[in-house]
């Protein structure tokens, strides 16, 4: 595949390939995105305490993204130069169209210092969660009548804003700047703030006669084909209101307005949304890849001057358009529908299966996708009930690792699996892809198949094995459903061969070794296996295990060593950033700089004569099975320095 696309990418000249760009700093990273915690309610009394729950116990964001609820935007109904009141249910949003470049009255009105003081406002999710649900069932009264064709909703309290900043008087208004500021001044571990916006300014684009721009609304039509494809709120949300587009001629001026605003406001990055809509919207400017090609080289130029040329995360971007003309700069995309925490058409049981149809699509989307940008798996929530399903395909997904759990609702046991105390995650090297057993199977509703994906990291490789089953798409329905007769435990077999070593040139030479270690991270075992071998697995529904797989080093006969990585993170192997060899006389020293802290395992099958870690000789355990295991203490990001001297 790659060959093919190296190919195209040649003849079309309008893209480059995922190898020839630099990724955002994010990919390796964990990050918390205020999507869930607010929906359109964000603020910034929320958004300062879901960064400080995080943070103080010992998983501090590395990147935070604002997610849709921060801009400028109203309808067409409203007053067109204020803020809209009726966010509030789930798709009222698409309505509505951005009316200034910079952010809502809700971020405007922050203060430089406010959320530094000892009388900081304070904020209680549950507290928010209920005036948010009150304020939905308001609304859905005054719909009823309204379609009643009563009079009564005129009665009913206007809608409003939850807000818990309280401007003091004569203090000049900080805004978006004063909280970013703030937020990196309180929290050291903190460097990149995105957020969101449409490709189009906002889901309704820009309102007309609001900005410099010359904007007119431009009515959404769907193609015919997909409108056999499933059903969603966001394209009928869009048809409904059509998009306020700003002529193609001033693309470049939207960018720049929008960007330049927030680069200075200390914005690293953007997560741009809806970006499939410029299809819906081209018949009169000369079909869509005229139009894509105008959008996507302003967002280009943008991108280069105001968010360092990789800043940008893309978001429902699962068309043509976007991977042959979008991608000469963007780098980085999404691979999947959103992380649905469950079934929005109500099946209870979608709590389980939704979640293994979101790893599916990623995975063999990224076959595809993984030429032109880097594979993004998306957030999920570290409470939810599949969530320990969620991580362990993250932990292998070779992007970045983040979250959108409610403020203080979180599993930190589990997040401390893949998050280090600084922030940054143990990232594999590659992006996670099937393996070839699984590419032409179907690992969610075959009722046999198990989904295998395997990854590299700098020193070995690793295989997660997940059981999907249980869902998948109805043609009849135009949907995701259950297919509860697959749901139940799969067999399967894990082999080293399975992991495509000469993806990487510093990992192909392992293809050769004669025997690996394989150690299975829930099980808690490890295994001595040639490349050929295979190793059986039965799981349960909704469940895994993660194989890491470490090339044995073999130096007399019967002296072997492995190094596997640290036992207490899900990408055990991802912690072995060099291994080197040194012979002296009739010892061997083994040295290994490691990443991260916690119990190092190590396969060695003649007991050391010593290990040392930041040079001083330290107490390990070795058993006769050959594993070795020794503590490495947190060193505050730098990497530890460990020698095994083993007798030969």
């Amino acid at each position: 595949m790659r060959d093919a696309f190296a190919a195209i990418r040649v003849h079309l000249g309008t893209f480059r390939l995922l190898e020839e760009k630099m990724p955002p700093k994010i990919i390796d990273r964990f990050g918390w995105c205020t999507w869930d915690a607010f929906y359109l309610t964000v603020e910034p009394v929320g958004v300062w305490h879901g960064i400080k729950t995080l943070t103080e116990n010992g998983v501090p964001p590395k990147f935070l993204i604002i997610d849709d609820g921060w801009q400028s935007v109203n309808m067409d109904h409203e007053d067109p130069f204020r803020d809209s009141k009726d966010l509030i249910g789930l798709g009222s949003q698409m309505l509505c169209r951005l009316y200034r470049f910079q952010e809502n009255e809700k971020f405007a009105k922050y203060q430089a210092g406010t959320m530094l003081k000892q009388n900081a406002p304070q904020f209680d999710q549950e507290k928010h969660d209920k005036m948010f649900k009150e304020m939905i069932e308001l609304e859905k009264t005054k719909k009823a009548l309204k379609e009643a064709n009563e009079d009564d909703y005129i009665s009913l309290p206007e809608g409003n804003v939850i807000e818990y900043l309280r401007e003091e008087d004569g203090v000049e208004r900080g805004g978006l700047k004063a909280l970013i500021s703030d937020l990196k001044k309180q929290f050291t571990n903190l460097e990149d703030v995105y957020v969101w916006h449409a490709l189009c300014g906002a889901w309704g684009g820009v309102r007309p006669g609001t900005t410099h721009l010359k904007t007119e609304i431009t009515r959404a039509k769907m193609a015919d084909g997909l409108e056999k494809t499933m059903y969603d709120l966001a394209v009928v949300m869009v048809e409904k209101g059509g998009i306020g587009l700003v002529d193609p001629k001033q693309a470049e001026d939207l960018y720049e307005a929008m960007h330049s605003y927030l680069a200075d406001a200390g914005v690293t990055g953007v997560k741009v949304d809806v970006i499939h809509t410029l299809e819906y919207v081209c018949e009169d400017h000369g079909g869509r890849v005229e139009l894509a090609k105008a959008y996507y080289d302003g967002l280009t130029k943008s991108l280069r001057k105001n968010f360092n040329g990789s800043g940008l995360i893309a978001s429902m971007e699962q068309c043509n358009d976007f991977f042959f003309l979008a991608t000469n700069q963007i780098s980085m995309g999404r691979v999947g529908d959103d992380f649905w925490f469950e079934d929005p058409n109500g099946d209870p049981m979608g709590v389980y299966w939704l979640q293994g149809v979101h790893m599916v699509h990623c995975s063999y989307n990224s076959l595809w996708q993984g030429q032109f940008i880097q594979p993004d798996w998306d957030m999920f929530q570290s409470d939810h009930l599949c969530a320990e399903f969620h991580a362990g395909s993250r932990a292998i997904c070779g992007g970045p690792v983040y979250v959108r759990d409610k403020v203080g609702r979180h599993n930190f046991d589990l997040l401390r699996k893949l998050v280090l105390p600084d922030g940054t995650i143990l990232r594999c090297q590659h992006y996670a892809l099937p393996t070839r057993d699984c590419l032409f199977e179907n690992p969610l509703f075959d009722g046999t198949t198990l989904l295998k994906l395997w990854n590299l990291n700098k020193f070995g490789g690793v295989i997660g094995i997940f059981n999907c089953q249980g869902a998948g798409w109805y043609p009849e329905e135009n949907k995701c459903k259950a297919y509860p007769e697959c749901y139940k435990k799969m067999s399967g077999f894990v082999s080293p061969n399975d992991v495509e070593w000469e993806q990487k040139d510093f990992t192909a030479q392992f293809r050769k070794n004669e025997l690996f270690a394989v150690y299975l991270h829930k099980a808690g075992n490890l295994h001595l296996m040639k490349g050929c071998d295979k190793m059986d697995i039965t799981l349960q529904p909704s469940s895994f295990e993660i194989f890491t797989i470490s090339p044995v080093y073999e130096f007399s006969e019967n002296a072997r060593f492995a190094a596997i990585g640290l036992e207490n993170m899900f990408n055990s192997g991802g912690a072995v950033e060099s291994l080197e060899q040194k012979l002296d006389g009739k010892s061997v020293g083994f040295v290994i700089k490691i990443k991260g802290a916690g119990k190092f395992l190590a396969c060695s099958s003649i007991e050391p004569l010593q290990v040392m870690l930041n040079n001083e000789s330290i107490k390990f355990e070795w058993t006769s099975d050959g594993l070795l295991k020794f503590e490495v203490p947190w060193t505050g990001g730098e990497l530890s320095d460990a020698t095994i001297l083993i007798s030969i």
